[in-house]
C-alpha cells in the first residue's frame, strides 16, 4: 500500500541552535503529530539538504526503535529525520487515514512488540514493517467512512483537549491578575492595587492589607505516597484501590489509575488515599515539578505528595498557587543522578491567603471553570475507551459499515 518505505539517519548531523530544522527522531512522534519541545535539537538548512527524506503530504511516520509503534502523518514539517523513525507514504488509491489506524490498531502494535529484536533497545526492521499483512476492504468509501468513524471521536476528544487548554488559561489570568497583580474588584468594582488599596509589607513583598502569609503545612494536610510490596502478588490483583505512579503526573487532569490495589495493600504500605480535587505534585525523577490534580480518589507512590483543601481554602486556589510557585519550590531540589525535593520542601513552601469574603467570591468563580475541565477530561477519557474498543473491530472487518449503493 505505499509507494516508499525507509528509515531517517543513521548518524548525527551537526546541530545549530539557530537552525530551523528539528533533528526527530521516533519519541518526537505523539498522538498522529509531530512534537517537537525545548530538548529537541536543531540543525541549520545545509545540514537538511544532506539528508533530507522524501516526505508527503501522504507520509505517516512510525517509531521503530527504542520506542516502538508512535505514529504521525507528516504535514509539511521542517524536520531531519533520525534512524528510530521509519517512513512510509501511502499509495494515492488507499485512504491515509485507513492506513493511520492500521497502524494504530493492536494488531500492528502486537506485531511490532512481539517481533521487535534487541535486549536493552528494541528494534523493528523495515522488512518486519515491508511484510506487515493486514485485511483492508477494496471499496475506497469503505475505507473513508471507517476511517471517519474512528477520526470523528479523534476530533472530538482533541476539541476537548483546546477547550481545557483554553479554560485553564483562563483560570490562570483569573488567579494572576486577582492573587498576584492584586487587581481584583474592590467594594465600588474597581481594581484594587491600581485603585489606590492599600498595601502592606510580607514575607512575599507588599500584600494587601488583611491578607496573611501561611505555610502550606500549616494550612492543609499534606500526603506522600508509597508503594505496596510488588513481591506480594496479591496486593496487585483483583484490587478496587486506585493507585497511581508519578508519570502520571504528566497529564494534565488524572481520571484513571496506573493500576489497583486492594485494601490490604494500603493498610500495609505507607501509601494514603487523596480524595478527588487534591493537588498531586512529582517530586524526584524526570517528573520533578510536573503538577497535576486528580479527578478521582486515589493513592499513589513514593514519588508523589498530594495537598488536600480544606473548608476555607478549595483546592482550586491551592491548586494555582502550586503552579505559580513551582519554580521557586523545586530550587530546593537536591541529589545526584535523581534529583529530587522532599514533602519537607512542600510543608515550608509560603502561601498567600486572602480574606475569607474574597476567597468566596474566587471560588464561586473558579469552580465552574475546573468543573468543566473534569467533564471535558472525563467525556474524553469515554470517547478513547470507544474508539479503541471499535478500532480493532472495525479493521478487522468485525464490525462493517455499510456503504449505499448510488
Amino acid at each position: 500500500v505505499v509507494t516508499k518505505l525507509g528509515d531517517g539517519l543513521h548518524g548525527t548531523p551537526k546541530y545549530d541552535d539557530s537552525g530551523t530544522y528539528y533533528f526527530v527522531n521516533g519519541n518526537n512522534l505523539a498522538n498522529g503529530k509531530i512534537k517537537v519541545n525545548k530538548d529537541t535539537k536543531k540543525c541549520s538548512k545545509e545540514e537538511f539538504e544532506k539528508y533530507k527524506k522524501e516526505l508527503t503530504n501522504r507520509t505517516i511516520l512510525v517509531s521503530i526503535n527504542g520506542t516502538l509503534g508512535n505514529i504521525a502523518i507528516y504535514n509539511d514539517e521542517k524536520i531531519i529525520l533520525g534512524k528510530s523513525a521509519c517512513y512510509l507514504t501511502v499509495k494515492d488509491e488507499y485512504n491515509l487515514q485507513f492506513i493511520k489506524y492500521v497502524l494504530r490498531n493492536t494488531a500492528f502494535q502486537n506485531h511490532i512488540q512481539n517481533n521487535a529484536t534487541g535486549t536493552t533497545i528494541k528494534n523493528v526492521s523495515l522488512k518486519q514493517m515491508r511484510e506487515y499483512k493486514f485485511g483492508i476492504p477494496m471499496n475506497a468509501k469503505e475505507q473513508f467512512l471507517i476511517s471517519k468513524i474512528l477520526a470523528d471521536l479523534d476530533f472530538k476528544i482533541e476539541l476537548n483537549q483546546q477547550m481545557n487548554k483554553t479554560l485553564e488559561a483562563i483560570g490562570q489570568v483569573i488567579f494572576k491578575h486577582w492573587f498576584v497583580d492584586f487587581e481584583f474588584p474592590n467594594e465600588e468594582g474597581k481594581p484594587y492595587k491600581s485603585s489606590g488599596g492599600e498595601m502592606v509589607e510580607s514575607e512575599l513583598g507588599e500584600i494587601p492589607k488583611g491578607w496573611k502569609v501561611s505555610k502550606i503545612e500549616k494550612e492543609f494536610e499534606t500526603i506522600l505516597g508509597g508503594t505496596p510490596s510488588t513481591t506480594n502478588k496479591s496486593y496487585w490483583e483483583n484490587g478496587t484501590v486506585a493507585w497511581i505512579n508519578s508519570g502520571e503526573i504528566n497529564k494534565f487532569r488524572i481520571t484513571e489509575p496506573t493500576a489497583y490495589i486492594t485494601k490490604d495493600a494500603v493498610n500495609n504500605s505507607a501509601t494514603k488515599l487523596m480524595p478527588k480535587g487534591t493537588t498531586v505534585l512529582a517530586i524526584t525523577g524526570a517528573t520533578l515539578g510536573q503538577v497535576s490534580r486528580i479527578e478521582i480518589d486515589t493513592c499513589a507512590n513514593q514519588s508523589v505528595i498530594g495537598i488536600i483543601e480544606n473548608k476555607d481554602i478549595p483546592s482550586e486556589y491551592i491548586y494555582l498557587w502550586i503552579k505559580h510557585t513551582i519554580i521557586g519550590l523545586i530550587s530546593h531540589q537536591t541529589g545526584g543522578a535523581q534529583q529530587h525535593i522532599n514533602k519537607n520542601n512542600v510543608n515550608e513552601l509560603n502561601i498567600l491567603l486572602p480574606d475569607d469574603s474574597l476567597m468566596l467570591k474566587f471560588k464561586e468563580m473558579i469552580k465552574p471553570i475546573f468543573n468543566n475541565i473534569s467533564t471535558n477530561c472525563f467525556e474524553s477519557q469515554s470517547l478513547s475507551q470507544i474508539r479503541d474498543s471499535i478500532l480493532p473491530r472495525l479493521m478487522s472487518g468485525k464490525i462493517r459499515v455499510v456503504v449505499e449503493a448510488k
